[in-house]
């Protein structure tokens, strides 16, 4: 009989007791009432994940995908974690990684922006550019097997890293803290997709819990996403000009068989949303929220 080596699994115990005390000294992410037109007729929420630890909206998928790779045993003591990435999980991974004490690399196009990389770089993370957002995937295997890494794959991973039943995952979340609002069941969620991992997460959800709300994705253009929900078959995009959503090619974590509308958002919308939430939350948040943000408009002009 050959048995493993303890050394391993006292370094994942300590791995996960790290993350598991990280996330009890933090509070929930706050959930926004928007001042929105009384002639609307409707109440519209921001579920604003930036004010995590790090700032980015990707911080609690990161958390799972760390837990995921200890509990499969893929995360070991000293491993290079590396991860394909347009900025905003990549910032979440570096602080993670730096909590554990791993070196962390992410992959990504040089149009990435300078604050995304200048926030790895603080976090103790190293970045490796390519030229095109289809190059990060092949560059990012590459890099762990040289370095002899972890590659976290969010692409891959993210919906079912994620508890969909509960465990205080985002749509958990968003549905407490409704629980006392005039109307606590809602009608619509609106959300974008990157990985496609919080739509499969919040879809499943509800339907698991037999809520009757509806679950609706923003795109941006250009993006891959809604042309394959539309026609049922994977299509080809290009690179989004919103940072943080939208592919040039349907992910492995878009479950498009959860998902019950699809609005193509117009980049100069995006831009348009992003300002307004500024100006209502004095907020520096940019990219993923800006087309989720133009849904609720979007669906109530529907």
């Amino acid at each position: 009989m050959t048995i493993s080596a303890g050394a391993d699994r006292a370094w994942s115990d300590e791995a996960i007791r790290r993350i598991d005390a990280e996330g009890n000294r933090s509070a929930d992410t706050h959930l926004l009432a928007l001042p929105i037109p009384e002639s609307w007729g409707i109440d519209v929420y921001l579920k604003d994940e930036s004010t995590h630890r790090t700032g980015s909206l990707k911080h609690r998928l990161a958390r799972s995908l760390f837990l995921f790779g200890l509990v499969n045993g893929w995360i070991r003591e000293g491993a290079t974690i590396v991860e394909a990435s347009s900025g905003s999980t990549a910032v979440s991974e570096a602080y993670f990684a730096q909590l554990l004490g791993l070196p962390f690399v992410a992959v990504m196009t040089r149009s990435t922006s300078p604050e995304k990389i200048a926030l790895i770089e603080q976090y103790g993370g190293t970045c490796h550019f390519v030229d095109d957002a289809s190059e990060v995937y092949d560059a990012a295997e590459r890099v762990a097997a040289e370095t002899g890494g972890h590659y976290m794959d969010q692409f891959t991973y993210a919906e079912r890293a994620t508890d969909w039943r509960g465990n205080n995952n985002i749509a958990e979340s968003i549905f407490r803290q409704m629980e006392h609002e005039r109307f606590p069941v809602p009608e619509w969620v609106v959300v974008g997709a990157g990985t496609g991992g919080t739509s499969a997460t919040i879809g499943r959800y509800l339907r698991y819990n037999r809520y009757p709300t509806r679950l609706a994705v923003v795109d941006p253009e250009n993006s891959a996403f809604y042309p394959t929900w539309a026609g049922g078959s994977a299509a080809v995009g290009q690179p989004s000009r919103i940072e943080g959503i939208g592919r040039p090619r349907p992910e492995p974590s878009f479950i498009p068989s959860v998902i019950d509308a699809m609005i193509q958002v117009p980049d100069a919308a995006s831009v348009a949303a992003s300002r307004h939430l500024r100006s209502f939350a004095g907020s520096t948040r940019r990219g993923t929220d800006e087309p989720a943000a133009s849904g609720p408009e979007l669906l109530r002009v529907e």
